[in-house]
């Protein structure tokens, strides 16, 4: 009986493509109506005014402006001014 499996690839050595989550739009800069913002996993940030939350917690503007971020009871927002 052999002590030692056969010196074949390793079984662990598999990685996924990164998602590209960030932030897509900084504070200061302009977003247009429908660009999005944030990509994120979970609500890390929340959706403020002229803003809203995707079904995949993406955070999109609905009207044209200045991004602007903010926190407010421990929670980041995400306005659009």
């Amino acid at each position: 009986m052999a002590h030692k499996k056969g010196g074949g690839a390793t079984s662990k050595n598999r990685d996924s493509a990164g998602k590209r989550l960030g932030v897509k739009v900084f504070g200061g800069q302009l977003a247009t109506a429908g660009s999005i913002i944030i990509r994120q996993r979970g609500t890390k940030f929340y959706a403020g005014i002229g803003s809203k939350t995707g079904k995949d917690h993406t955070i999109f503007a609905i009207k044209e402006g200045f991004v602007k971020f903010r926190t407010k009871l421990g929670k980041k927002f995400v306005d659009i001014i």
